[in-house]
């Protein structure tokens, strides 16, 4: 949130209610969002939800506007109560749920195959549903070890939708062991591969002609094919989490 704040540059206090959670709990919040409004007397006077739609296309009633608004203008607002839905407030006691879901991922599988240049180009292709992440890194890359772990924590966030990572590394084929030691490390369980040539030529020749040839080289393919993101060198990942957003929506169902 500290980023999202920058980032948007939001001009109003975000407040952090400590480990107990006392205050947000005195509200009796059920859901993300849930919205409470006072008057100037510190009076309760509207309870629910922001609107009555997830997608900004589909709003028919700015509740929370609303009651703003009526608030301003010191008259009774009409709606006091609105049914609120989204996700369950992550209580603090839920924190042992965080610390599992790492346990869960440490023991997922983690793989590695090999292969050649026609491989990469139906990579590309990308034939599937998903949004497709591919970084081209190796072992003896320093930037590309450094941003290795990030790119894991945007597959875990990323998932669970229409969006899959797929690695793919510029080691010698001799190396495969030694190639897959680090990514059981990395706890890298998504598709991974190995160029099985030395020819790194042909490698980049493969994923991107546009490629100036450097790794780590990291992009976004969308079904069909299209390349809608390329960057050469360590990402920044709060530009490459927005590349990835930015396609597939903010909202974790598929609209029109």
């Amino acid at each position: 949130m500290k980023i999202r704040i920058k980032d948007k540059q939001f001009n109003f206090p975000y407040l952090y209610d400590g480990d107990t959670q006392e205050v947000s709990r005195a509200y009796g919040p059920v859901t993300t969002p849930h919205v409470f409004i006072f008057d100037r007397e510190h009076k309760l006077r509207y309870v629910g939800r922001v609107d009555d739609s997830e997608n900004p296309k589909n709003i028919k009633s700015h509740d929370t506007r609303n009651a703003i608004e009526v608030l301003i203008a010191r008259k009774d607002i009409p709606v006091q109560n609105t049914r609120t839905f989204g996700c369950s407030i992550k209580w603090s006691d839920k924190r042992d749920s965080v610390k599992k879901a790492f346990e869960t991922w440490a023991k997922e599988p983690v793989n590695i195959e090999m292969i050649d240049a026609q491989g990469i180009r139906k990579l590309l292709s990308n034939d599937t549903d998903k949004l497709r992440l591919i970084n081209i890194w190796a072992t003896w890359c320093g930037p590309c070890v450094v941003e290795f772990r990030e790119l894991i924590t945007i597959n875990r966030m990323y998932r669970n939708r229409d969006f899959e990572l797929v690695t793919i590394s510029a080691d010698s084929p001799d190396r495969k062991d030694k190639v897959l030691v680090f990514l059981r490390e990395q706890q890298a369980s998504c598709k991974n591969y190995l160029f099985a040539s030395e020819d790194k030529y042909q490698l980049m020749q493969a994923v991107d002609k546009e490629s100036p040839g450097g790794i780590p080289y990291t992009i976004l393919v969308k079904p069909g094919g299209e390349i809608i993101y390329r960057h050469i060198g360590l990402i920044d990942p709060l530009k490459l989490k927005k590349a990835i957003v930015q396609y597939l929506g903010r909202y974790y169902f598929k609209t029109d």
